[in-house]
């Protein structure tokens, strides 16, 4: 982009994550234009609808996930590392009123420009899911895809739910009692999750 071009695109970005942490991810994107100082048609140059916005507001949190699932690889307890990072999915998915609800209605649409984050945190999370399935941990027929989709709702329950700080926990907690083999083995799914070892990085701002 052109260095004019370059300085619209972050201040869209930077004014979207304030409206969106303001009032919900349903900001009036008019209202984002203006308060960037450019016009709707520029907004939708650089962000075609919705999604695409919501994609590139949410892209630092992916790269969160992403850098914290590689790390969680390295876990010697592998339910425990799949608990850690899918209560951080939770969190990361109620950072802005509405996030979750759009990353449930987009979990199986490609077409979608959300599937951008979607499809990157889908592979992550099924590399964990996988390595505590060969672990014994977690039932062999638990399917990434659906257990992200539980993820997000219990998201959207909490952001319901603003006076009951615990209830995203309990709610994980309840879902996870339903994942474990009929002959459980290995380490419990309630167990504290292991510590970070090292801070993440972000993941560079898309074009």
């Amino acid at each position: 982009m052109r260095a004019d071009a370059r300085r619209n695109h972050e201040r869209l970005l930077t004014v979207a994550r304030a409206a969106f942490a303001e009032r919900g991810t349903d900001a009036s994107l008019e209202d984002v234009a203006r308060r960037a100082g450019v016009g709707i048609g520029t907004l939708y140059r650089h962000f075609p609808n919705r999604d695409a916005l919501l994609s590139a507001v949410f892209e630092d949190a992916v790269g969160e996930l992403l850098c914290r699932s590689r790390e969680l690889l390295r876990a010697p307890e592998p339910c425990a590392a799949l608990v850690t990072w899918l209560r951080e999915m939770v969190t990361h998915a109620g950072e802005y009123r509405g996030l979750a609800r759009s990353l449930m209605s987009v979990s199986y649409d490609t077409t979608s420009a959300l599937a951008r984050c979607s499809d990157p945190i889908r592979a992550a999370g099924g590399a964990l899911l996988t390595r505590a399935q060969q672990a014994g941990t977690v039932r062999p027929d638990v399917a990434i895809g659906d257990l992200l989709q539980l993820t997000h709702a219990i998201a959207l329950a909490a952001e319901q739910t603003p006076d009951d700080p615990e209830l995203a926990d309990r709610l994980l907690q309840l879902t996870l009692r339903g994942l474990e083999p009929a002959q459980g083995r290995g380490e419990p799914l309630d167990q504290p999750p292991p510590a970070r070892t090292r801070t993440t990085a972000h993941a560079p701002t898309a074009n």
